[in-house]
């Protein structure tokens, strides 16, 4: 599966810094300091309806990290996986009357569509869950080999117990794992389960359902979370700097993967930092596809919203907040692009310099993108109020803009 084309990041003067972020994990700040290519995962899309703005915000933040990295003189090694084969791709399908292979793929492309408008930086690898399934097969079958892992009327399960370490990422006691697994595509309350939080990892085929040759496991199709690390390990391996995603996939999702993973490797952690962004909602709910309430970058291009405004709209919320779309928001953001064009396409300027640090700093602590956008809004007011004389100012106020926060002035 191919990603999308990448846009030029524009070279700055000097380095930047390295990126202290919240990790979930261990609930407090970290440093990242990864080699000379730092390692990425995040968590993509079930492709059945997209591109929302919950999904923009999340490739948003990594989007950033990425750019952080890069401001370090550091390569970036970013995978991305889709999760083209579901129970939720495959019920919408059922209920639109279409092929499940032909909704994933128009949305795939819709995706790489919104993400390529939003000028996000692509993924090395972009996996889809039915081409890894040959990579998936004989990871299940190692874990149960190991007895870390057992049939269930045909259907293999993974042991939450046969990982030490379960439970260090999201640190959820028993009640609010078995809650959250019951809403987020589990199953607590199939009888004959070792324990009631134990992911399923090969599902046996179904009739009128999507198969695959699983080998000595039988015809049938991979678990969610087993799909990501098959990926993950083949790409990165053990150990990689951050495994990112929603705040909704701490549980079970990233808690599940880091424990197959380590049963798997017997090696501790899977990833280095778990960093999680927030939701985003609207009329006073999570914006989900469950829910319906969604709002598309795609309508909002059609509309005629520059995909620039867009990006601002983003910004000016930090990641890891709970925040709601409204059409000020988006109001706004177009307000902020026209000033600061409006301020670069002066012919000269106030002198740069330290702005670029400033939105250098804010990115570096935990991504503080609305601080980041208030120093160039400064900077920007100054431009139109008293102007000045350096001609490499605006190019470099562009250049700032483009290479850390991804908007094209």
């Amino acid at each position: 599966m191919h990603a999308w084309p990448a846009s030029e990041v524009p070279a700055l003067p000097g380095t930047g810094r390295d990126l202290r972020i919240h990790d979930t994990a261990t609930d407090g700040r970290v440093t990242l300091t990864p080699g000379p290519v730092a390692r990425i995962y995040v968590c993509g899309i079930t492709p059945y309806d997209a591109t929302h703005m919950g999904h923009a915000a999340t490739y948003n933040a990594f989007d950033l990290v990425q750019r952080v990295w890069l401001d370090t003189k550091r390569q970036v090694h970013y995978v991305q996986n889709v999760t083209d084969v579901d129970d939720p791709l495959l019920e919408r399908a059922v209920r639109d009357g279409i092929d499940w292979t032909g909704l994933a793929e128009r949305e795939t492309a819709l995706f790489r569509e919104d993400m390529t408008a939003l000028r996000m930086l692509p993924p090395k690898q972009y996996i889809g869950a039915v081409e890894a399934i040959p990579g998936i097969v004989p990871l299940v079958e190692r874990l149960r080999d190991a007895g870390a892992a057992y049939d269930l009327d045909g259907d293999v399960y993974f042991s939450v117990e046969s990982d030490p370490h379960f439970g260090e990422v999201s640190h959820y006691d028993a009640e609010v794992m078995r809650a959250l697994s019951a809403e987020r595509g589990g199953d607590p309350e199939r009888p004959g389960k070792k324990n009631p939080l134990d992911p399923m990892l090969w599902m046996a085929a179904r009739e009128g359902e999507p198969s695959w040759d699983g080998g000595s496991l039988g015809r049938g199709r991979p678990g969610w979370h087993i799909e990501c690390v098959a990926i993950a390990l083949d790409h990165l391996g053990m150990g990689f700097d951050v495994q990112g995603g929603g705040s909704d996939l701490v549980f079970p999702h990233h808690e599940m993967g880091a424990s197959h993973a380590q049963a798997l490797t017997g090696e501790h952690p899977f990833a280095k930092t778990y960093v999680h962004a927030g939701m985003v909602g609207l009329d006073g709910e999570k914006m989900s596809k469950s829910k319906g309430n969604l709002v598309f970058v795609s309508a909002l291009r059609r509309q005629g919203a520059d995909p620039a405004a867009i990006r601002l709209a983003l910004l000016a919320h930090h990641y890891r907040a709970d925040w709601e779309w409204t059409d000020q928001v988006l109001r706004d953001a177009e307000e902020r692009l026209a000033n600061w064009r409006a301020a670069v396409s002066r012919p000269d300027g106030l002198p740069a310099d330290a702005l670029l640090e400033e939105v250098r700093e804010a990115l570096a602590d935990d991504l503080d993108s609305p601080a980041a956008l208030a120093a160039v809004d400064r900077w920007a007011a100054a431009q139109q109020a008293d102007g000045g004389a350096d001609e490499s100012a605006p190019g470099l106020v562009s250049r700032t803009v483009d290479a850390l926060l991804g908007v094209a002035l």
